[in-house]
């Protein structure tokens, strides 16, 4: 099975300037669990999940400190800045995250699977080759696939069974 016989296609996005109290407004108007954020030409520039409209809120990780020979080397800026970032962002483009891990529809839905656990991400946008979400694909999208294999699955061990049986 393909990753495009179980995306969405009918995909909400935002762009990079959008203020960050719209992008909540959309995210629970619709219950979504990820955002794509797009440009004019609708090619994908980032990802805005719920993980990062709660990380807004969450206590930014402050530099270690390193003493050196009386003087202090700070440690962990590059995180440091980019949780100020996110915390301080006002739109879009401050709070997404980029590059955001993405799919194509052709790809194997085994292959989003590993995509999802190995890079820890949900949803996971599904583009074009030119760039373009034509997609999105959420956590909730593959365990129904599996849900449906397992109960057919069930379903012909049953069927078997019964076959099996004698009449009495």
């Amino acid at each position: 099975m393909k990753v495009a016989d179980i995306m969405t296609t009918d995909v909400i996005t935002v762009r990079p300037d959008t203020p960050v109290g719209d992008v909540a407004r959309v995210f629970r108007q619709h219950s979504l669990s990820g955002l794509p954020v797009v440009n004019a030409e609708g090619e994908l520039v980032g990802l805005i999940t719920e993980r990062d409209m709660i990380a807004r809120h969450a206590r930014p990780h402050l530099p270690a400190y390193l003493p050196v020979l009386g003087a202090y080397i700070p440690l962990g800026r590059k995180e440091y800045r980019e949780s100020l970032r996110r915390i301080t962002g006002v739109a879009a483009q401050d709070i997404m995250t980029t590059p955001a891990e993405t799919i194509a529809p052709d790809a194997e839905i085994e292959d989003l699977a590993s995509l999802m656990i190995e890079k820890d991400v949900n949803p996971v946008p599904v583009v074009d080759e030119s760039g373009r979400v034509v997609g999105i694909v959420s956590h909730t999208d593959v365990l129904q696939v599996f849900e449906e294999a397992d109960l057919k699955l069930e379903e012909s061990l049953e069927e078997g069974e019964e076959k099996e049986t004698p009449a009495k």
